[in-house]
């Protein structure tokens, strides 16, 4: 099972193939395949024809939601400082389960930044997995929440601290998440900041 991954906004609708044009409204869905998530973009009029209609009932649909298309901007220079989205991409990219803990963190910091927006909550062989949309460019984030326990928030997040600081290199990597064992209760879901165990989240470098 894949815990956490990122897929891409399509630049065209795959269901009639035609380019997507900048601000031009769009649907997108997302379906559970047991192995993977698959997301699926529409054009309005695809939308309309063709899954306005009975989507909700398609096999392992999970959730829908409209966008609207923008084309990507033109990166001047090179990111030269880790921030907590690129930290986080990485982490993903890398899809090492010792990351797990680093990555809901993470994405729960940019979700309190705004960065980052929950589209929808859904469970997978027992556990809570937060869809989180990064509304500039449209990709999903799909994170599984590791059930943390509040004697392990600490640990995290100055392995987290040290991430952002330092970036990824092999001393980081070791220490990171070294003995951490997923408990039964955690952190509760995001947009539930009052209700956060701790509130040192707040307390991590600023996200750039």
């Amino acid at each position: 099972m894949i815990d956490w991954n990122i897929q891409s906004r399509a630049q065209a609708c795959q269901a009639c193939g035609k380019p997507f044009l900048h601000k031009q409204p769009f649907h997108t869905l997302l379906f559970d395949q047991k192995t993977d998530y698959e997301r699926l973009d529409v054009c309005e009029p695809c939308w309309a024809a063709q899954y306005s209609q009975g989507a909700t009932s398609r096999k392992g649909f999970i959730s829908h939601w409209q966008g609207v298309f923008e084309l990507p901007a033109v990166q001047s220079e090179p990111i030269r400082r880790e921030n907590a989205e690129s930290l986080l991409r990485k982490l993903v990219e890398l899809n090492d389960p010792k990351h797990g803990p680093a990555c809901f963190i993470l994405a729960v910091m940019l979700e309190r930044k705004r960065v980052l927006k929950v589209k929808d909550q859904t469970q997978r062989d027992g556990q809570r997995v937060f869809i989180y949309a990064q509304p500039k460019t449209g990709d999903l984030f799909t994170i599984t929440d590791p059930n943390l326990r509040l004697d392990q928030l600490d640990e995290v997040q100055r392995d987290v601290a040290q991430l952002l600081e330092h970036g990824l290199n092999p001393t980081v990597e070791t220490q990171s998440s070294a003995g951490l064992t997923v408990g039964n209760s955690g952190p509760q879901p995001p947009g539930a900041s009052e209700d956060r165990p701790s509130t040192k989240l707040n307390e991590q470098p600023a996200v750039c």
